[in-house]
Parts: C-alpha cells; structure tokens; sequence
C-alpha cells in the first residue's frame, strides 16, 4: 500500500508537470510583514458573487503562507512571458539583484506589493482559508484588477517557461518574418543611454519605416526577453549568458574608478585596488555587475569597505559625486557630470584586470531577420571604428 500510494503520487506530480499554468507571483504586506512567493497554482472561483474571487494554494511551510495568514490582503501578480527572471527569483531559483527578493522589480504602494508592469494582477482580501495536505489553499475577494494589454503570459509547462502563439497566426508560426521591417531589440540598461541612440539613429536613417520595439533592463531580463522572442538580438555583456546563445564580440571594456571629482585620488593617472580599500565602495547591485565588480577585488585576495548599494547606474554616480565613496563601473559615459550636477572622474585601475567583454547575442537556433542581421552589422562596422 505504502508503494502503491508513493507510486500514486509520483504519477500525479508527473501528470500535473503535462498541464500548462499560468505563472504568478502571490504578494502581500502588512503587520505580519511583507512577503512573496511563486506559484501556478491559481484559479478563478467565481465572478458572480459579491465581489469576484479566485484561490491560491502555497505550501504551508512558506513564509508567505503565515503573511498571508496575518496581513488578509494578498496580490496576484501574472506575469508576462519577458518576466520569468521575477518567478525564478520568489522561486528560490536565482539570487535577487538585492539582499531582499523584492529587489528584482519595481512595485506599487498598494496594501499588497503589485510588480508595476504584469501581464494582469489581481487585489485580494482573504476570505477564506482551508488546509489540504501540505498547502493552505486561500480564497481572495477581489477588489481591484490590474490588466497591461499588448503582451503575452508565461507559460509553465515540462518543468520549463514557455509563451503561447495564436493558432489562428500565418505559416511562419507568429515568429518573425526574414522580410519583417520590426527590429525587437534588447539591451543591457547602463549601455543604453551609451550606445543605442547613435545606433538607431543610423537604423533608421539607413530604413526609416522599420518598426522598433526596445527592451532595457539587467541581464536576467534581457536572457528572458531572448529565451521568450520578445526581442530577437541583444546588446549586453558576456556574462551570465546561457548555452544556447550565440555571442558576437564587439568590444572589451575595461573597468574604471570612479571618483568624486574633489577627491585626491581623482588626478593621478591610475589607480590600484589596494589603495581603494579604506574608502567606502558604493556597489551597483544588479547582477551580474555585483558579482563581477566584487571579483575584482576578491581575485586579488582584497575585501572592499562596502558601504551603499543600488540597482540604479546614475543613482551610483550621484552618491559618488556627493562624495559619499567611490564607485568600480564599466559604461563610461560621454558626460562627467552627474543628474544633479555634481562632477566625477573616471580614474583607470593600476591592477591586471579582466575587462568586460560588449557582445550581441541572439538564440542559436532561430536565424536572424533581416532587420536584425542588419542591426548586426551596423554595429560591427561602429564598434569597429572605435
């Protein structure tokens, strides 16, 4: 019986694997905290009572589960097929840009945390809560609806994402067409305001009717974005980057200090990590740039005095135009001042480093349009001048 009924189980869990989900992350906030974890396990109830409700179901051992319990309001967030880096982050699966899960996106002020920007989420008071074997199953009143209309859901399926395409699309499948005049582009967010401006410029002085569709963010977001074919070829870095992309060189980029522009260090030609270590490090955290900024240090068997962190790029300049530390980045921009007007230097590091390597890459096995092949090329031909 004892086999039979593991052997039961296991054949269910394999079955369900089949089913296809929607993805969500269930939020909340409030007295007891606030709290937040991945499930697909999501269902409307009914809309025609009172108000409108749905159920959750998450393990009784999760965190959030006793939030839940103490705060009364949850928020069901759907994500977008571009957001699974949002899903592996409350999943436990990859590390947050930040100490706290809740780094990895923006969220609204509402009474339980809304991602800004989901396919739809959903404003919930507890109603109710029951146990079934190892979940707490609970029943959400809804009481505001979220809706972002123009994108596709993440899809769970086999143990993996996926996105769904209309049956009712041409022969080519909904994937882009080689003679399509959309170029869906993405891009790591310090390099953006750097490199894509003079870029598109040239796109579109060389093809003014192509249609641009323009994706910013960390690396996590951009795989995402390239994995789901909301863009088709990225600029980023060649870092944290998975098998199945291809990776075309452009540049090597090689780290600097920055500093405040008062500071006395700021004048002398280079200068070496050693000397950075009594100073306070303002870190960028998103990945992988902590990771890779830390390794500098790390590799030379040195610890930096890190004292402020932020996911913003000009965030970290201004704190360092403020004097309040100094900085190790690699997007150098063409202007040394900051937003709010206070000046840095870009002092180059004395110590053999690895550069960051600048790459376009897009997935192996889906051939480039020929809007994005051509993007490809105007940016061997820039990045070969420089």
């Amino acid at each position: 019986m004892k086999d039979g009924r593991f052997h039961d189980r296991d054949r269910f869990i394999a079955a369900m694997s089949r089913a296809a989900n929607s993805v969500n992350v269930v939020t909340t906030d409030g007295p007891a905290g606030r709290a937040g974890v991945t499930v697909s396990a999501m269902s409307s109830v009914s809309a025609d009572s009172t108000r409108p409700t749905l159920l959750v179901c998450i393990h009784h051992l999760s965190p959030a589960c006793s939030a839940i319990l103490g705060n009364r309001v949850f928020c069901v967030n759907v994500l977008r097929d571009d957001q699974s880096y949002i899903a592996d982050t409350f999943a436990g699966r990859i590390d947050p840009p930040g100490e706290d899960k809740f780094s990895c996106a923006r969220w609204s002020d509402d009474a339980a945390p809304r991602v800004i920007d989901p396919l739809v989420a959903f404003q919930c008071e507890l109603a109710q809560e029951f146990k079934v074997g190892s979940h707490v199953v609970f029943v959400g009143e809804v009481i505001e609806t979220f809706i972002l209309d123009g994108h596709a859901p993440l899809i769970y399926s086999n143990r993996a994402y996926g996105t769904p395409s209309r049956l009712d699309w041409t022969a080519t499948g909904g994937q882009v067409s080689p003679d399509a005049g959309v170029l869906r582009l993405g891009c790591f967010f310090t390099l953006a305001p750097s490199f894509l401006p003079g870029l598109i410029a040239k796109m579109l002085a060389a093809s003014p009717g192509i249609e641009l569709h323009l994706i910013e963010g960390h690396q996590g977001q951009i795989v995402e974005a390239l994995r789901a074919s909301a863009c088709e070829i990225a600029l980023t870095y060649d870092m944290q980057l998975d098998a199945r992309l291809v990776r075309e060189e452009l540049a090597a980029v090689k780290p600097y200090v920055l500093l405040p522009a008062r500071h006395q260090l700021a004048s002398a030609a280079s200068v070496s990590l050693s000397e950075l270590l009594e100073l306070p490090l303002i870190l960028l955290e998103t990945p992988p740039s902590r990771q890779y900024f830390l390794e500098l240090f790390h590799a030379a068997g040195l610890e930096p005095n890190l004292r402020l962190k932020s996911t913003s790029f000009e965030t970290v300049r201004g704190l360092v135009g403020r004097g309040l530390g100094y900085s190790i980045l690699a997007t150098r921009p063409a202007n040394s001042m900051t937003y709010d007007g206070c000046a840095v230097v870009a002092v180059p590091i004395r110590d053999a480093v690895p550069p960051s390597r600048l790459v376009l890459t897009y997935v192996a096995e889906q051939p480039l349009s020929r809007v994005a092949a051509a993007f490809l090329q105007l940016c061997r031909e820039e990045f070969s001048r420089k």
